[in-house]
Formats: C-alpha cells, structure tokens, sequence
C-alpha cells in the first residue's frame, strides 16, 4: 500500500443507507426464487415490507432530523444528508416496483394456481357479495367513523402504519349547488384485514368491501373518487435521561410523543387523482418524492395472514424442525456440567431451552445465591420472566437490566420491568447515555469447595421465540477470570463501579474496538514479517469507518480478510492496493444470521471470540457490549468448522462485487451446499440418535458433547491445496 494513500477516501466506502437498501433487496429475491418453498417467498415478501416500514421509520426520519437543523456533514462515503435522501428515495422507489412485480406476476399467480385466491369485489359470486354485505353491515360498519375536512373540521390526525381511504365527493347546499369535499374513513385495527369468504380459500381484503359499501357513510353525497393510502411516520425515540429523574415514566412520555411524529412516506393507489394526491401531499407536508404509488395492495404485510389461514401443505413451507439438545444438559444438573466443561449452543439448531434451564434451576436450587441478568429483547410469554420471579420468590437475590430503549420492545420493557419490581426483583436501567446490548447472566452458588461464578454469555436476545428464528451462539462457563469479569460488569451497570480492566472480556463503550484493532494490527506485524495472518469474522453489520479502515490496512499488509456480513457492509472489494484481499460473502436464507464471530489466525494459536456487537459505531460507542473469548479447544474447533462450512455454502450466499453489487456463488463442477439446510438436517439426525449424515467437505461424529468436525481446509489454504490444522 502506497504510503500517501489515504484509506478514508470517500471512494472506499458505500454509503449505509443504501448498503442497507440492497440486503433487503437481497431477501427479495428470496420472495422471487421458485426453489424456496411458495408460503416461505410469500412470506420473505412480507418481510421486506415490514423491513421498509421501518427503515423509514427510523433511518429515513434521522437523515430529515438532521436536514431539518442545517447538518450538512457527509458520511464516510462522502454523501450529504440531502443527497442521500435522494439516493435512497430512487432506490427504494426502484424497489417498491419489484416488490410489486414480484406479488402480481409470480406469488399470486402460483397461489392461484393452489386456488387460493385474492378477490376484487367485483369478482364474486352473487352469494359471495351477500355475505359481504352482512359481514359489513354488522360487523364493519358500526365501528367505522367517516371524518370530513372543511372549514370547522381539519384534517385528522393519522397513525403511523394505519390504512386510510381517501374520498373525494359532491354534496349539495342549501341552494341546490353541488360542492367538492374531502373525507376519509381509517380502516380499523379491530377486524382481520382479510376477510376468509365461505368455502374454499378465497379472500378478499376489508378495504376492498368498505369501498364497495361506501355510499352507506356518506347518504345524500355523490361519491367521486374513493383511494386507499397510508402514512409511515417518524418513530424516533427521545429520551433525554440527564434529566429524567423516573426513567420508565419518561420512556412512556416519548412513546405517545412518538406516534405524532412527522409524516416520512406516503404511499397511495397508483390510480390515485392527481388532484388528490396533491391535496394529501399538502396536508402531509411532504415532498413529491416522499409519495410511492403502488400497484397493488398497500402494506404487503397482510400476505402473512392469508397463508396463516390456509392449510400449508409441506411442499409449501420449510419442514419442521427438532433442535438438538445434548443429553448431557438433559439429565443432570446444569451447574455439575459446566464446572466439568464450557457449554457451546448453537441456535436455532441447538434447542434454547438449556438457557431457560439455566435459569429455572438457579431459582429452585437452594445453594443458588444470587441471579443478575441482562435483558435487551425478550418474548410477550417469555419462561425467563416467570424464572426470575420465582428466583425471587424463593429468596435469591435477583438483579435485572432491562433496557427501556430496545427499538419498538419500549413498552413490552417497561411492562416487564414492573412485573418484575413487584415480582422483588432489582431491576436497573443501564447507564445514562448508552443502550446495554450485552447479552450476559450471571449465576453465584455456594458449591462444596466455595462460591462459583456461572455464565451464560450469547451473541442473540434472550427471547425464546426468535431464539428458533435467528442464528445465534452462547457458551456456558465458570471460567474464573470470566466471573470476576462479569461481576465488574454488573457492579458497573448497577453502581459507580469502574473496573481499571478486565481480564478476559472486551466491553463497548471502546473496549471492543481497542481489542479488535490490536487483534487485527498483530495480523498485519504477522503480514508484514512474511508469516501466515488470517482474519475471519461474522456480523450483522459492518459500517464502522475506523474498523473498515483497519481491515483495509490488514489486507493491503497481505492479511486474507473474510468476512459474512448479512446486513449492511460498507467496506468495498477490489480496491487495488487496499481492498483486494477481502472477500464477503453474505447470507440470506430460512434463519436470519445474527451470530457474531470474530477470529485471527494469531501465529497458529487461533484466537476465537463471540460478541454481542456488530461493527457498527452504535455497538462500539454507544452501546455496553461484551466479547468473550472460546477457551475450551473442542469448542473453539468446532466454531472454526462451522465457519468454514458457512463458507462453502453455494446455495444462498451472495458474494459482494467490487461494482457493490451481490452475485450468488457460481456452483458449477462445485456440490450444492445449503448450510442452514445441513445444519437443520443435522441437528434432526443428532436429536432422533442416529448417525450424523456426513458434512459436505469434513467427517462429523458426536462424542456425546454436541457436534465435531475433523478439521477441514481454511479458505486460504484451498486456493493451495494445503489441508489447515487446528489443534
């Protein structure tokens, strides 16, 4: 690398908006490829709906926030808030097209072809209308509440999310003289969007009948136009906790503020008036290029609906699924197995209920002391919950984090908050300023030889329900420098306490990213002396400028940089000189990779960590995080085999192209490797005892302690042949 090259050139860098616009094109195209189940692309489409709703939410509305103060700073890759709300308003336009594209040309008709089928009104049979119009009658129409605009009558406020018909309509006055009028009537909350009509699986959706039956609200008008549409608004939080005195009282406060906040997108019936579509633009106080006509029902989120209400054959969806759960963790107390070893789980494949186990014992265990625990995003039923109160029933002490800024978890915080208070448990909030993401418990006992400090550490939530959605790691331990550790964090987040250092853990704020980049610089030392230096790691997403710039740095020293990034990447490929010797490779699939894995080849002593944090300046900065490392030898081995084998999947990898665009993997003359498909096949095989199928590139055998793998060959040493060794 030449010494005058400067790695913050904003060419070196893709802008995270837009990065983040092309991941959930990416779980697009998993709604468009016939080989995935239909329910599951039907669903995928859903998905990348909900996903736009809220990146509107939150990271369009930041960008206007900071337009709206005169913030002209660009980012990394040198784009000003005004120009990249242009990009992303041409890109998700772009978008939006396809999505739709997608639904009327492909999913409808293979649904169709099932017969199950979308209706318009007008399609229906004679009996069909009639039971529409009962349903209407007496179940519609005594809830619905049409709101007029004049002059006594303003322009009514309109939740972020609800569907809204526009009406336009004459009426006549006192002189016979017939006048303009606006109106619109919200489609309720309180009856299912789609409406199941009688005998097969035929469908029609509750806007569709309130339109056919709109002259019932308005007698005496004559209606002109009738138009769905919706508003997406800003859903920001703003606490400022320097100044609230009762935290949870001020998070409540921000989330009734918060449902007024300003107009971010309008979407409307591409048929829409013009007419109308700038009278709403008025009122919403928007932008042409805030309005999305669509061609086709607004809010694709009601497809989830119709496959939940129609028999799912099993070539329609993923087949089930039985996580593995290690005999071990099944028949013996939990806290004997840890003190003889490190537990490694791997979710979804992995059953969760070990770390609800974890959990229920301590609060039953009469040599249990005491219970600490982080809770970043838990479940509305969550067993965690229960098992905690009982612990503090039972007369443990019991210390709970609950975050109260989780991103749309706010109120299902602060109700589990008080639940747990009058439950007597402790319950703390965090520090000021930052948002603990850590995912960590701590268990004290009193065994025979001492007090023991039990972790459970993970890279995922504590949330039994995603915990069979989302790939995640944790590791049981009663390391005892990891203890010490975990108890200075605890002291920290409920206290004044501030640890000079830590012994084994990297903690954010800064931690991690110190540790990483003396990780990464001792890789480039290696380099750069001519030795073997290997960087692989696994996140969500990678858009901090500092570490891209260290990656950078790692691989014009010569270091093989791969990365699986699911989400958002904003480090480019095939930058000559700075960039060439990385590679990302990136995921998308049944389960959504949320694990997170740094590695470093470390002169051969193969330093393996998991962490809670992604490489984003919020995980480094502005949020408690941890990274821990894996110690135990057969757990490190099988992490590193369970990368490789990531590696090597050819069936839904993306491989990111120095033009920024993501190109599947070219599997000719290679076997076709689904790894999320091997792993589930695998765990069923480990569950129902039998032999485990054999790995595509590795021998798999189980010693009773979960998964191994014989070691396989690292991604460098494949382009030479060499077979890499992990003692």
């Amino acid at each position: 690398m030449s010494a005058k090259l400067k790695l913050d050139n904003p060419k070196f860098y893709t802008n995270r908006e837009l990065s983040w616009l092309a991941f959930n094109d990416r779980v697009l195209e998993e709604a468009r490829d016939a080989n995935n189940p239909l329910f599951e692309r039907v669903s995928f489409l859903a998905i990348t709906q909900s996903n736009l709703d809220e990146f509107f939410n939150v990271r369009v509305a930041s960008l206007r926030k900071m337009v709206s103060v005169k913030y002209n700073e660009p980012d990394a890759a040198g784009m000003t808030p005004k120009e990249q709300l242009k990009a992303i308003s041409k890109q998700a336009h772009a978008m939006v097209a396809k999505q739709y594209r997608t639904l009327t040309r492909s999913l409808l008709p293979s649904l169709r072809h099932r017969h199950i089928l979308l209706h318009g009104v007008d399609e229906l049979t004679v009996a069909q209308h009639d039971f529409l119009a009962d349903y209407f009658r007496q179940e519609v129409f005594p809830i619905l509440t049409p709101l007029a605009v004049d002059a006594s009558r303003p322009f009514p406020f309109l939740s972020d999310g609800s569907m809204n018909m526009a009406i336009r309509l004459t009426r006549p006055d006192a002189d016979g003289k017939h006048h303009t009028e606006f109106a619109t009537v919200q489609v309720p909350h309180g009856v299912p969007r789609v409406i199941h009509l009688p005998g097969g699986d035929e469908f029609v959706l509750l806007e569709d009948v309130i339109r056919a039956f709109i002259d019932d609200l308005f007698i005496g008008a004559t209606i002109k136009e009738t138009a769905m549409f919706r508003v997406t608004r800003d859903m920001g939080l703003d606490v400022d906790e320097a100044d609230a005195s009762d935290l949870i009282k001020e998070v409540q406060s921000q989330l009734k503020k918060r449902e007024r906040g300003r107009v971010m997108r309008l979407e409307v019936d591409a048929g829409m008036s013009k007419r109308l579509v700038r009278y709403l633009t008025k009122q919403m106080r928007i932008d042409d290029d805030d309005v999305y006509a669509i061609n086709g029902p607004i809010d694709l989120t009601f497809l989830k609906q119709i496959i939940k209400r129609v028999h799912a054959t099993p070539d329609v969806v993923y087949p089930e699924h039985t996580p593995y759960l290690n005999p071990v963790l099944q028949h013996q107390n939990i806290f004997d197995v840890i003190r003889q070893q490190d537990v490694f789980v791997h979710l979804p494949y992995d059953s969760f209920a070990p770390v609800t186990e974890f959990i229920h014992q301590a609060a039953v265990d009469p040599q249990v002391l005491a219970v600490k625990m982080t809770l970043y995003r838990v479940s509305s039923q969550s067993p965690i919950i229960k098992y905690l109160k009982q612990a503090a029933n039972n007369g443990k002490q019991v210390t709970v984090l609950v975050e109260l800024k989780a991103r749309f978890d706010e109120e299902n915080n602060v109700h589990w908050a008080r639940e747990l208070e009058e439950a007597g448990c402790h319950v703390i909030y965090g520090l000021v300023g930052l948002k603990t993401h850590c995912k960590l418990t701590l268990i004290v006992r009193r065994d025979e030889d001492g007090i023991r400090r039990y972790m459970h550490m993970a890279t995922g939530n504590y949330n039994d329900v995603t915990a069979r959605l989302y790939t995640d790691m944790g590791l049981f331990t009663c390391n005892t420098e990891i203890g010490v550790d975990a108890s200075s964090i605890f002291n920290m987040l409920s206290g004044f306490s501030e640890p000079p250092f830590f012994h084994k853990l990297a903690i954010s704020p800064d931690g991690i990213k110190d540790f990483l980049s003396d990780q990464i610089d001792a890789e480039i030392a290696e380099a750069q002396a001519g030795r073997k230096a290997i960087i692989w790691m696994k996140m969500n997403s990678l858009s901090n400028p500092h570490m891209i710039r260290k990656l950078y740095a790692a691989s014009a020293a010569g270091v093989q940089v791969h990365l699986l990034v699911r989400g958002i990447c904003d480090l480019k490929v095939g930058i000559p000189g700075v960039s060439t010797n990385i590679t990302v490779h990136s995921i998308v699939g049944r389960f959504l990779e949320h694990s997170r894995v740094y590695y470093f080849y470390a002169a051969g002593a193969e330093h393996v960590y998991l962490s809670s944090a992604d490489l984003m300046t919020r995980n480094l900065k502005r949020r408690v995080e941890i990274l821990f490392p894996i110690l135990q030898d057969n757990i490190r081995v099988h992490l590193l085999q369970i990368f490789d084998l990531m590696w090597s999947d050819t069936v839904k990898t993306r491989v990111l192209q120095p033009d920024d665009t993501w190109q599947r993997v070219d599997g000719r003359g290679r076997p076709g490797l689904d790894v999320q498909a091997y792993f589930v096949e695998h765990a069923e095989q480990m569950s129902q005892e039998l032999l485990p199928v054999p790995a595509p590139r590795a021998a798999v055998t189980n010693d009773g302690q979960g998964m191994r793998f014989t070691p396989l060959q690292s991604p460098d040493d494949r382009k030479t042949g060499r077979t890499g060794s992990r003692a």
